[in-house]
């Protein structure tokens, strides 16, 4: 049965058997908003696409970057700032990610994630100590999201790939808790290392970032070290 993770929960990784968890996807699913207009010629849906954004940065023992992923999407914008482009895969493959969503699921949860991290923690390189993830409401002009306005969003971790749910190994609803209101960033928890085993801690911290440089900068500040 799936762990139901609660802010702030820490847990072990390790499968029903007892084996360690080492393979394996974390995903984020979520909803666009979804509201009914009246117009004059009756009632009509009207559909705001929501673009979240999974990331996530590798860190050593001491806090110090190491790696990262995030959308090349903002590549255009990190060529102006002169800061490192983004990309899909870290160094060496232990995490791949499925590519970017920029709407979010209509008609209600169709049970599948939005977007997705693929980790294999026995290629991690030996100075990776843990790993964040977090996301990013990307705001299209004109916009004004939170996450007290989008329908639901889920993180989850399970056995798989990027295509197919095989097992559930945990599950955390983001939306549920009244302090993400007003808030466009969130730290969502980070896999790490302790006396040579991963454990996985749901930090679930929102933050007022705009924009995820920005959050990777919070994460290395109150998080890492």
């Amino acid at each position: 049965m799936a762990i139901n993770l609660q802010k702030g929960q820490k847990i072990d990784l390790r499968k029903d058997s007892g084996e360690k968890l080492t393979s394996f996807c974390v995903g984020v699913n979520w909803g666009a908003i979804e509201t009914m207009k009246k117009g004059f010629f009756g009632t009509k849906k009207v559909i705001e696409d929501v673009d979240l954004d999974l990331s996530c940065i590798l860190t050593d023992e001491n806090g110090q970057l190491v790696d990262y992923i995030y959308s090349p999407d903002y590549n255009a914008f990190l060529q102006k700032s002169n800061l490192p482009l983004g990309k899909l895969t870290t160094t060496g493959g232990a995490l791949k990610h499925s590519g970017d969503d920029r709407k979010g699921d209509t008609g209600g949860d169709d049970g599948l994630d939005n977007e997705i991290i693929a980790v294999n923690l026995n290629l991690l390189p030996s100075n990776v100590s843990k790993i964040f993830f977090f996301i990013n409401i990307y705001l299209n002009p004109g916009q004004n999201i939170d996450f007290s306005k989008i329908p639901y969003a889920k993180i989850r971790m399970y056995e798989g790939t990027s295509t197919r749910v095989e097992k559930v190994h945990s599950q955390y609803d983001i939306v549920t808790d009244a302090s993400y209101g007003g808030k466009g960033a969130l730290v969502l928890g980070k896999l790490y290392k302790r006396n040579g085993d991963w454990k996985f801690d749901a930090i679930g911290e929102p933050t007022a970032d705009k924009i995820f440089i920005q959050t990777i900068q919070t994460i290395l500040n109150n998080f890492a070290k």
